[in-house]
């Protein structure tokens, strides 16, 4: 039976023992700070990013990987003949996947490209299924078709302290709506259609923890939940009451809590934070 082996972008957020663990190759973006480039995740880690951002003359930039270093994996990987299920970032909000898409088209290998739809967890709720899926011998349609499935029962919200870097980085979508007027207001937007639109807004963190666990209780109503993800930009303090208000809510416990990639944070701001679920 042929293999089938996983390929994921450096935004999906997942922790390099899991990446090794399930057998994930991963391809980083890079971040370019002040002339000066980074392999995500490989020459910096998020940490080292946030204090470098909050340093940074003008706002970091992310460009997605080449399409030739894209090539160079698939062609390595498929050479015993293995075929490759390549997931990636929404393709709203980067060109990552196209790159993938063009490299797929040139490779020797049999690949396959899917765009998750998602970032940072809830693009990690798909790759790591397929990964699992692989393991146990299942066919490529069969693992596609279950990612289809997984994106349309995920939800995913952020929180931002500020649009500014959102405005800054082009990445607003449709939460222009929200730009003027901002003192004291924390934006909640959601990915439902693949890019940042907006859902509300508040003027506290006690108001994001109520106005979230009211949305989650409502929308996880008789259904299971599967993964829960929670990922923050120098935002572990709310990002940890909201886990413990999920905790609370449905009994959940297996949440974990990730500063999230440079590639997220640069437009995000500081503070930001975002939830993400996967739920039947």
């Amino acid at each position: 039976m042929r293999k089938i082996k996983i390929v994921t972008d450096s935004s999906a957020d997942i922790r390099q023992s899991d990446l090794e663990a399930y057998g994930i190759t991963n391809v980083p973006l890079t971040i370019l700070i002040d002339g000066e480039s980074y392999l995500d995740g490989v020459e910096i880690s998020p940490d080292e990013f946030l204090v470098k951002m909050q340093q940074a003359k003008e706002l970091p930039k992310s460009s997605q990987p080449p399409v030739g270093r894209f090539l160079e994996v698939y062609d390595e990987l498929g050479k015993d003949g293995s075929e490759i299920l390549s997931i990636h970032m929404t393709g709203k909000m980067s060109g990552t996947v196209r790159s993938a898409q063009q490299a797929a088209e040139m490779s020797q290998s049999n690949v396959t490209v899917v765009d998750s739809e998602y970032i940072s967890k809830a693009l990690s709720f798909q790759v790591i299924e397929a990964a699992k899926m692989a393991e146990e011998g299942r066919t490529m349609d069969e693992i596609v078709a279950k990612l289809a499935e997984i994106r349309s029962q995920t939800k995913l919200y952020i929180v931002v302290d500020t649009l500014e870097n959102l405005i800054k980085g082009g990445r607003i979508g449709k939460a222009t709506g929200f730009i003027g007027s901002l003192l004291n207001i924390k934006p909640i937007c959601n990915l439902d259609t693949a890019e940042v639109t907006p859902v509300t807004k508040v003027r506290s963190h006690a108001q994001v923890i109520k106005f979230l666990s009211k949305q989650l209780a409502e929308e996880l109503n008789g259904k299971e939940l599967m993964r829960v993800g929670l990922a923050h930009a120098d935002g572990y303090e709310l990002t940890r009451k909201l886990r413990d208000k999920v905790i609370e809510l449905t009994g959940f416990e297996d949440i974990d809590i990730d500063t999230t990639t440079p590639i997220i944070s640069t437009h995000t701001g500081l503070g930001a934070m975002a939830i993400m679920y996967w739920a039947k």
